[in-house]
């Protein structure tokens, strides 16, 4: 295959929702991306860089990696719903697509610089890790990608290398849950657990690219071998959040209601999730997820990336101005 002069950058899991936000990035900043994924892609204007490719299958990857020879590399490809209850077979591409894109990765000969997305349910909400190895996943979906770190920290590839723990992300092109919450607020069916204002470190879509950028492009002594949280920084207080969104989508007043109520609720929705209905606004691990507070050191992040393009409000603004273009599907 014929190259231009230009950079390239492989992304696999490209329909995804960070993967989305990635391609439109690095085509407007003139690369050659080619996007790799199972699904077509979210953004039609994608489907001209989309191969449909299934990271599971070894022989095609390397067919793919051989004819584009990427300069970088961005593995975002992962099931990451929660769904698997039983075995850890169900999450193959998290495990199984892991190694073969390590395999592929180590035999690409101009290969600069390789970014692999874990998830930071490698530990649960709450469990304060002692080093990058430790760890308290709270599902099989945590703990396909504690597999999935494993393999890529044995494979000391050749090229910078990073590991990337996103946090909860949000913003445009979203699904489920955080579509979701913006779509109950929007509706005037949200409601703040009374007496309690939790600090998250989440993070905005637009933020996160910027950040996979300046990984990138970051020294490797800086970034090589390192596992990255990625959210924003400072961390957000959920009531003021839940204010902005309010009031970018001209929704009803956010109301309070007590905790037990709440607890009730979700106990319900854990219900109505086993019995296999999906979209479940609430259960109990999302309450839990709701109402614990969650940080993460972001010294490293903010020493690679400096301040951030967007705030709090610019990305909620622009998140609302997106949904208003994309009904939800839900």
């Amino acid at each position: 295959m014929k190259h231009s002069d230009r950079p390239r950058v492989l992304i696999t899991g490209g329909s995804g929702f960070i993967g989305t936000n990635a391609v439109r990035h690095w085509r407007d900043l003139g690369y050659e991306v080619l996007s790799i994924d199972i699904r077509q892609p979210r953004d039609p204007a994608h489907t001209n860089c989309w191969v449909q490719c299934d990271i599971t299958d070894i022989t095609r990857m390397r067919t793919e990696f051989r004819t584009f020879d990427p300069h970088y590399l961005l593995h975002l490809a992962a099931r990451t719903d929660l769904d698997e209850k039983h075995s850890l077979d169900g999450y193959a591409v998290n495990i199984e697509g892991v190694r073969n894109v390590v395999e592929v990765a180590a035999a690409s000969p101009h290969l600069r610089c390789a970014i692999f997305a874990s998830s930071r349910m490698v530990c649960r909400i709450g469990y304060r890790p002692h080093h990058d190895g430790d760890y308290d996943p709270p599902n099989l979906y945590g703990e396909s990608k504690v597999r999935g770190e494993q393999i890529v920290r044995d494979a000391r590839l050749q090229c910078k290398s990073v590991l990337v723990r996103p946090a909860s992300i949000w913003g445009p092109w979203f699904d489920v849950p955080y579509r979701i919450f913006f779509d109950l607020v929007g509706q005037g069916r949200y409601v703040n657990p009374a007496g309690l204002n939790p600090v998250k470190s989440f993070g905005f879509v637009g933020n996160t690219i910027d950040q996979l950028h300046k990984i990138l492009e970051a020294s490797p002594e800086l970034v090589n071998g390192k596992t990255i949280y990625l959210c924003d920084y400072p961390p957000l207080r959920v009531r003021e959040w839940a204010e902005l969104i309010r009031r970018a989508l001209r929704a009803p007043r956010v109301r309070s209601v007590p905790l037990g109520l709440l607890r009730a609720a979700a106990l319900a929705g854990d219900v109505l999730d086993k019995v296999g209905l999906y979209h479940v606004p609430l259960t109990t691990f999302r309450l839990n997820n709701l109402i614990t507070d969650m940080t993460f050191d972001t010294g490293l992040l903010e020493r690679i990336c400096g301040p951030q393009r967007y705030s709090l409000a610019e990305g909620v603004r622009l998140t609302a101005e997106w949904m208003l273009r994309q009904p939800s599907p839900h």
